[in-house]
């Protein structure tokens, strides 16, 4: 296959680096796509589509990125869909992504809550609605061992310890999650800045 074919153009290369950037309706109709698919949750299908579909990104770098947006304020998904788009398309590509990501669920959403204000207390929807919680759930823990994987991958044992540090602390302990995370963001920071000088020198 000749490295110009459509296929290898998407493919990154040696260093990590991706193709070209895709157009901003390649963006608008990627997150589009993610929106509508996501029952649950759009992170499952956003990682399928950024990282195994598309190739914009490795899957470290997602996991860098989602990083980021969840120490900003608002849901971590829009912020995923600004900060992406702003980074291969500048402000025009985060707005296209974040308009593919909001728009089309916004209208289906308004139309299913002025059905479900008139049917929601019927007790075959309840079973129905409990039955997609579960689904979520599933998909939620998926798409948490896929991220995993780099870090396992790398066999980074401190960047595994401070994670379940941070999963004990939070999820068994039931510390306050700004606790946690302002004592986790410095050491984590520190700790791999150290490491990092250790490797240099």
């Amino acid at each position: 296959m000749s490295s110009d074919s459509p296929q290898a153009a998407q493919e990154p290369d040696a260093s990590g680096d991706a193709g070209p950037p895709p157009s901003l309706l390649a963006l608008f109709t990627a997150f589009a796509k993610m929106s509508l698919a996501g029952f649950g949750g759009v992170l499952v299908f956003a990682r399928h589509a950024i990282v195994d579909q598309h190739r914009w990104m490795t899957a470290e770098e997602f996991n860098e990125t989602f990083a980021l947006c969840h120490f900003l304020p608002g849901p971590n998904i829009v912020n995923l869909s600004m900060v992406f788009g702003s980074r291969l398309r500048g402000i025009a590509g985060g707005v296209a992504a974040f308009a593919g990501l909001l728009g089309p669920p916004t209208l289906i959403m308004t139309a299913l809550a002025m059905l479900y204000a008139h049917f929601g207390e019927l007790e075959p929807l309840r079973r129905g609605l409990a039955g997609v919680s579960c689904a979520a759930v599933g998909l939620l823990i998926a798409v948490v061992v896929r991220m995993m994987m780099p870090l396992l991958k790398s066999r980074d044992a401190i960047a595994l310890v401070l994670m379940l540090g941070v999963l004990a602390a939070i999820g068994v302990m039931r510390w306050p999650l700004q606790t946690v995370l302002l004592v986790a963001i410095p050491l984590s920071i520190a700790v791999t800045f150290a490491l990092r000088r250790k490797v240099a020198a």
